[in-house]
């Protein structure tokens, strides 16, 4: 059993930055590859990003490639989403996600979810 706790989102400016992370807990988080998707208000949750459990290979969705950049600490349990260059169109429900592989995540179909942490960019 994996725990998913976000923390970090909020409003921000246009063009401005936040740090999402995901602290997992559970005895083998750091087994586990993780990822984030999100959530605007009428529309369905789409894949963000994702990452392998040693942070050796990544994925995003090309509506983010170049602006947002996953990573993960396995000493903290905790992987990150730094979103850069923000839009009103990332306005959304951020969560994390976690599976032991990428794939799953990357198909939508992970094992673990969190609550989810709001971002709301302004314009």
């Amino acid at each position: 059993q994996v725990q998913l706790v976000e923390s970090g989102g909020g409003l921000v400016q246009a063009g401005g930055s936040l740090r999402l992370s995901c602290a997992a807990s559970g005895r083998t988080a750091s087994t586990y590859g993780m990822g984030w998707f999100r959530q605007a208000p009428g529309k369905e949750r789409e894949f963000v990003a994702a990452i392998t459990w040693n942070g050796k290979i990544t994925n995003y969705a090309d509506s983010v490639k170049g602006r947002f950049t996953i990573s993960r600490d396995n000493a903290k349990n905790t992987a990150y989403l730094q979103v850069n260059s923000l839009k009103p169109e990332d306005t959304a429900v951020y969560y994390c996600a976690a599976a032991l592989q990428i794939a799953k995540i990357s198909m939508g179909t992970p094992s673990y979810w969190g609550r989810g942490t709001q971002v709301t960019v302004s314009s």
